[in-house]
C-alpha cells in the first residue's frame, strides 16, 4: 500500500477550528447574559400584571356570587362558587343590550369615515402634488393640539343648529375623521416606494386606480390600526355623548353603565359585571385585527 493511501485525509482548518459556545441569544440573534434575559422577563411580566391584571380581578369580581366576600385579606382571585347570576342581574336591572347597540352602531361608522376619510386624506398629503400640500399637513398637526373640552361648546352649538341634537348621527359626525388617524395613514403612504406608482402610471393607470389598486392594498396594517383606535375612542366615549344625547333610549353603552355606578354604588359585583360586557368586544376586536396591528409597524417595506 502506497504513502498516499495510508495517509489520513486532510481536514479544513475551518473544521479543526473550535465552534464557539451557543449561549443565550435574544430575537435578533444578538447574544446576552443570563441575567439581562431574567431583568427582561421580569420587567415585561410587571407590566403585564399592571395593564391585564385590573381587568382579570374585575372579571374575577364579576363572577362571585353575594356570599363572597370580595374584600377579604388577603384577597381570593379564583371565585369559589363561578355564577352568572350578576350578568343577568345587569340586564335586568338596564337595557344593556340595547345600550350596547347604539354603541355598536356609533363605533362602526366611526370605523367606516376614520378609515375611508383618512385614507383618502393621508393619500393626497403623502403621493399628490398640489399648492398647499404643507399647509393642510401642519393643519392636522395643529387640530392634534387642541384639547376636546375646548370645543365641545361649539359642536353642539353646531349639532343644534343642523337639528341633529339628541341622534346618534351628532355622536359620530364630529369624530368621524380624526387628525390623527390622517397623520398615520400619511405616513404609512409615504414609506411606499415611488417607482411602484410611476410603473403604474406608465401603464396607464390614474390615480384612483393607483390608490385602490396598489397604495391601499399596501397600507392594510395601518388601516388596522385606524380601526382599532378609531372603535375604541367611539366605544370608550363618555364626555360628547353625555352631552349631545338626552333621550335615554339612544344613550350609548358607557352612559348607560353610569346608572349602576349611580344606583347601585355599592354592588361591586354588578359594576364589574358591567365593566366586562363593556370591554369585551374591544377585546374581540383586536383579537381579529392583531395579526395586521402589528404588522402595520413595518409598513411599505418591499421585499425582492
Amino acid at each position: 500500500m502506497s504513502l498516499l493511501e495510508k495517509a489520513p485525509p486532510r481536514r479544513p482548518a475551518a473544521a479543526t477550528a473550535r465552534a464557539p459556545r451557543a449561549g443565550l441569544r435574544d430575537e435578533h440573534g444578538r447574544r446576552v447574559r443570563a441575567w439581562e434575559l431574567v431583568l427582561r422577563y421580569v420587567l415585561l411580566l410587571a407590566v403585564l400584571a399592571l395593564t391585564v391584571g385590573p381587568f382579570l380581578w374585575q372579571l374575577s369580581t364579576s363572577l362571585k356570587g353575594p356570599t363572597e366576600d370580595i374584600f377579604s385579606s388577603p384577597p381570593k382571585f379564583l371565585p369559589g362558587h363561578p355564577t352568572l347570576h350578576n350578568y343577568q342581574r345587569v340586564s335586568a336591572t338596564i337595557p344593556v343590550w340595547d345600550y350596547a347597540l347604539n354603541s355598536l352602531k356609533v363605533a362602526t361608522a366611526n370605523v367606516v369615515t376614520n378609515c375611508a376619510g383618512s385614507a383618502l386624506a393621508g393619500y393626497a398629503l403623502a403621493r399628490l402634488r398640489y399648492r398647499g400640500r404643507a399647509a393642510a399637513t401642519l393643519t392636522f398637526v395643529l387640530a392634534m393640539l387642541v384639547p376636546v373640552e375646548g370645543i365641545v361648546i361649539a359642536q353642539f352649538t353646531t349639532m343644534r343648529e343642523l337639528g341633529l341634537n339628541n341622534t346618534l348621527v351628532a355622536v359620530v359626525l364630529p369624530g368621524s375623521v380624526g387628525a390623527m388617524n390622517v397623520l398615520l395613514m400619511r405616513n404609512a403612504f409615504r414609506n411606499l416606494p415611488y417607482e411602484i406608482e410611476e410603473a403604474a402610471y406608465v401603464d396607464g393607470a390614474d390615480v384612483w386606480q393607483r390608490f385602490l389598486r396598489i397604495a391601499l392594498p399596501s397600507v392594510k396594517g395601518t388601516l388596522a390600526v385606524v380601526a382599532i383606535f378609531s372603535f375604541m375612542g367611539a366605544w370608550d366615549d363618555f364626555l360628547w355623548p353625555l352631552i349631545v344625547l338626552s333621550d335615554p333610549s339612544r344613550f350609548t353603552l358607557t352612559i348607560g353603565l353610569n346608572y349602576l355606578h349611580g344606583t347601585f354604588a355599592g354592588d361591586e359585583r354588578l359594576v364589574a359585571a358591567g365593566t366586562v360586557i363593556a370591554v369585551a368586544p374591544l377585546i374581540a376586536l383586536f383579537a381579529c385585527l392583531q395579526r395586521y396591528f402589528f404588522r402595520g409597524v413595518g409598513e411599505g417595506a418591499v421585499k425582492g
